[in-house]
């Protein structure tokens, strides 16, 4: 097994093909898509209207005194980059098996160039925030600096889920029929239809063990002002790394394999 400072060097060495492979991801995506990029705008756009007229009007979900759009709009934008990359990052190693099978390449790349190429979705969603911020005229303060915390925390998630789910679906095919069925359920476990403050106190352990709950809570606290809870944040940072150590640990664990399985 490779140790974790040959790793990074081989994978130094190949970042020019992680930038190509992001690149070609970005293009396959829109390719021939009329609107194009617009599309990262436009679903968490539609699924913060739904879940307005459903949950924020009809149910009357509360959003801790933030408009329930906003609320749930900001939600969205990592939720909409987690499942959008765990959805295609699962299926990166056998989507390239013609890769695999032929050319030589540290294979933690594919399911890392996905991860990559969704933060150009992320950065594009979160033009749109900026607009709900100015139409509800919530303005910024300093607490909006500490995002990229929360945004390296997001990506070493769907790293590493991304790396265990594509390494599984290797062996095991029906990760691509259950993955769907986990994001949807993923949905409904991760706050972004409704606020933590929902759960009551003593489930709210629970809820921490998703460390996607952290994300969304913290990104929330950034873009309002809000005092970041420093329990889930630790927790959520905790489970990510043990999450995203895991996955590493077990792709190269079994990588070897994948051109003779694949």
């Amino acid at each position: 097994m490779i140790r974790s400072n040959e790793l990074l060097k081989e994978l130094w060495q190949y970042r020019e093909l992680l930038y190509f492979l992001a690149w070609r991801d970005i293009k396959v995506r829109y390719k021939q898509a009329s609107l194009g990029a617009a599309w990262a705008i436009i679903q968490p756009l539609f699924s913060m209207i739904i879940f307005t007229l459903f949950f924020g009007k009809l149910a009357g979900v509360p959003s801790d005194g933030i408009p329930y759009p906003l609320f749930a709009y900001c939600a969205l934008v990592p939720w909409t980059y987690f499942s959008g990359v765990l959805s295609q990052g699962g299926q990166s190693l056998v989507g390239n098996s013609n890769l695999i099978t032929k050319v030589y390449f540290p294979r933690m790349i594919l399911p890392a160039s996905t991860a990559v190429s969704g933060l150009l979705d992320f950065a594009v969603g979160s033009t749109f925030l900026i607009v709900l911020m100015a139409y509800y005229r919530v303005a910024p303060n300093w607490s909006l600096l500490l995002a990229p915390v929360f945004l390296v925390n997001l990506f070493l998630l769907t790293a590493g889920v991304s790396m265990l789910t594509a390494a599984l679906n290797v062996r095991y095919r029906d990760v691509k029929y259950a993955l769907p069925f986990l994001i949807q359920l993923g949905l409904f476990v991760t706050p972004v239809i409704y606020p933590m403050t929902l759960i009551p106190k003593q489930f709210q352990w629970i809820a921490a063990l998703n460390p996607l709950s952290g994300i969304v809570d913290g990104f929330r606290a950034c873009i309002f002002g809000r005092a970041l809870d420093p329990a889930l944040l630790g927790v959520s940072l905790g489970v990510t790394l043990l999450i995203f150590i895991t996955g590493a640990l077990y792709f190269r664990k079994t990588e070897r394999a994948f051109a003779d399985i694949i």
